[in-house]
């Protein structure tokens, strides 16, 4: 089987910004405690983190992490991680069934974001709160000084602001599991209002308003446009979250759902556009889509504790997914997508970072390890922060129930800001078969392969555990670069990234 495209110098999407690459840690379940923060662990540093997560995240290059959720968030008081921790309030969290020794607030967080090389983005509670909570956590978190809430940040022992720019009003408050659901109206009106007193402080930050949980709701998209409509000219982003599952243990609709994916990016951008002409405005609204990962191998294990079977255990195992090689395919299709959308997914969050739906797994007091999924994030995070083009593609396809034509192979370039190298990003969803792949390169001048991995070759179900990482990448071979053309026979079942250097 042959595929072809063409890459042009000219043909530009847009600057794929640095924070797609962004991720998200949540008081949920081992997220936190025994995740990020264990002071009894052998790699504990002084602030009791642990120093292996730290390093696997510093690999991974991530430019943001959104905290501190997600559900949690939305009957979250974070006044209760401030102060003496010996004195802060243990609390139930309703989202997750758990219990909340406040051990770790914002004051942990914001020293381990810096020993971790990332950007807090803050959420604040739009659920069982509102404005005034939200304005005075904007005010501790990032006045100087000079007033109750900045003055009571420095006696807890920051003299100097955190000076966090991006902001999330509420999380998924279009949904029934939701503490302090809403209706569009009512959340586009207190998101408003809430956003107008945190610019009044600072015009500069960056909000994000909540989009639809997942397009499946039945309020998507008509939410989008009414939220909106309340709050177009005092935000900058709107929120969307997917989650992708295989229950059916079927392969080829897996591997199709980036189709739809796509179809929500672009039904969204299109209601931005609407609600911008209506308001004849001048300003953009990008889209934030940080919650996004493969979540479903964990959901029969996690009953137990979120239908209340276990009380109120802290820091319960929950939500860890053990990904396989199927799913690195997924992930590989999901990143291809929000490079191809450049020019409206501005930001976007892996959900999560750590031990829930995560990269990186820790056993308490023993090691921390890779999971599959860890691959084709390192890599798009590395090498896919540039000028992302807009590909003429030529490839077969396959139809399933929902589309009509899937093409076998998933492919996005970038041209790096860094250092100038074309990146190809390649997934080839064919079960049985190998595509002889060509790609025209127009406007590149000459260019050499200076890396070229993939990973291929493995059981679908083959997974990666403390005890070893076996799926992982291996140096490719047998591509070419000529006469302005990489040529690559692309495995079956397979992702490649090809980096072609001037």
């Amino acid at each position: 089987m042959r595929a072809s495209a063409t890459a042009h110098s000219g043909y530009v999407i847009g600057q794929v910004d640095s924070r797609v690459f962004g991720s998200f840690v949540e008081h949920l379940g081992r997220a936190v405690y025994t995740g990020i923060y264990e002071p009894d662990h052998p790699s504990a540093d002084a602030n009791g983190m642990r120093q292996d997560v730290i390093d696997l995240v510093r690999e991974l290059d991530v430019p943001i992490v959104r905290y501190p959720g997600g559900n949690f968030v939305s009957a979250y008081y974070w006044e209760d991680g401030i102060g003496p921790v010996d004195e802060r309030p243990t609390r139930l969290d309703l989202a997750w069934h758990s219990s909340e020794s406040n051990a770790v607030g914002i004051h942990e967080f914001a020293d381990w974001a810096d020993a971790a090389g990332t950007e807090m983005m803050l959420a604040v509670n739009l659920g069982s709160r509102g404005l005034d909570p939200a304005r005075n956590f904007l005010e501790y978190v990032n006045h100087p000084g000079g007033s109750y809430w900045s003055d009571l940040r420095k006696k807890n022992g920051r003299d100097e602001p955190w000076n966090v720019k991006m902001w999330c009003l509420g999380n998924e408050m279009d949904g029934p599991w939701q503490t302090g659901q809403k209706t569009a109206d009512e959340y586009g009106r207190i998101a408003f209002e809430t956003a107008k007193a945190m610019r009044a402080y600072d015009k500069s930050l960056e909000l994000v308003v909540c989009g639809s949980s997942t397009p499946t709701m039945p309020t998507y998209p008509q939410w989008e446009a009414t939220v909106l409509d309340h709050t177009y000219d005092v935000v900058d982003f709107i929120s969307l979250h997917m989650y992708f599952k295989n229950h059916a243990a079927d392969t080829a609709t897996y591997l199709a759902e980036a189709a739809r994916l796509d179809d929500y990016i672009g039904t969204v951008a299109g209601i931005i556009q609407f609600i911008k002409a209506k308001k004849r405005s001048k300003r953009d609204v990008y889209i934030s889509f940080d919650e996004w990962n493969v979540w479903y191998h964990s959901e029969e294990q996690d009953k137990k504790v979120l239908e209340g079977n276990s009380g109120w255990p802290e820091a319960p195992a929950l939500l860890e997914d053990i990904y396989n090689f199927e799913d690195v395919l997924q992930v590989g299709c999901i990143l291809n997508t929000f490079i191809r959308r450049a020019d409206v997914v501005k930001v976007a969050c892996l959900a999560q970072l750590v031990n829930v739906i995560a990269p990186i797994m820790t056993v308490e007091g023993g090691p921390a390890w890779r999971q599959t999924t860890f691959w084709p994030f390192l890599f798009a995070s590395k090498y896919a922060r540039g000028l992302a083009f807009d590909l003429a593609v030529d490839c077969p396809g396959y139809a399933t129930d929902a589309f009509a034509d899937v093409p076998y192979l998933d492919v996005a370039a970038v041209k790096s800001d860094v250092d100038g190298a074309l990146t190809v990003f390649i997934v080839s969803r064919h079960e049985t078969e190998t595509i002889d792949f060509t790609l025209s390169l127009e406007g590149f001048g000459d260019r050499q392969i200076i890396e070229d991995k993939v990973i291929a070759g493995h059981d679908l179900r083959a997974t990666n555990g403390p005890d070893g990482e076996p799926v992982a990448p291996m140096d490719g071979a047998g591509a070419t670069v000529g006469a302005g053309r990489l040529a690559v026979s692309v495995p079956p079942l397979s992702y490649r990234m090809i980096r072609l250097g001037a």
